[in-house]
């Protein structure tokens, strides 16, 4: 049987859908990849090994960041979608709509770590709603964000609504 797993940006705009094995995931904490997705690393999953990878919805667009790799994201809400080299193409874990199964083997630019990102894991936790003096704004929000499935259309006929 092979497997089908699907994701998209933030905004709905570009979806995509990979058919077959995904390859090796990985944490990347290099500079650039720090810089591309805006945070301590970059989780990626690479889909060289997949039977295919379609761009069901949208065109992502594409930021050459070194002369042998290209960076794909949405030129609409900015989520970063892909990381292109040579040796194939890797997508963001966390675009995927299911991407609890994809679990990182290997840390890779090590050498460009943040100081504090080994320390975070042991950070205090704190569910959202456990912030009591927030609870009046986080009942406020609607979320314009694409729900993590397909759908036919986006935004919906007659606009959003909270989920």
């Amino acid at each position: 049987m092979t497997s089908e797993r699907s994701g998209g940006c933030q905004c709905g705009a570009v979806r995509f859908r990979v058919w077959g094995q995904l390859g090796h995931a990985s944490v990347c904490h290099c500079r650039m990849c720090q810089k591309a997705f805006g945070g301590f690393y970059a989780p990626l999953v690479s889909v060289r090994e997949a039977d295919s990878v379609e761009w069901t919805r949208g065109e992502r667009a594409i930021f050459r960041s070194s002369n042998a790799v290209s960076r794909g994201f949405c030129s609409a809400c900015g989520t970063p979608l892909t990381y292109e080299a040579p040796d194939g193409m890797a997508i963001a874990i966390g675009a995927f709509d299911d991407p609890s199964g994809i679990v990182p083997i290997v840390a890779y630019g090590v050498e460009g770590k943040l100081p504090y990102a080994d320390a975070v894991p042991g950070l205090p936790e704190r569910k959202t709603e456990e912030d009591f003096a927030a609870l009046e704004f986080l009942a406020s929000i609607v979320t314009f964000q694409h729900p993590d499935h397909d759908t036919e259309t986006w935004p919906p006929e007659g606009g959003l609504s909270k989920e």
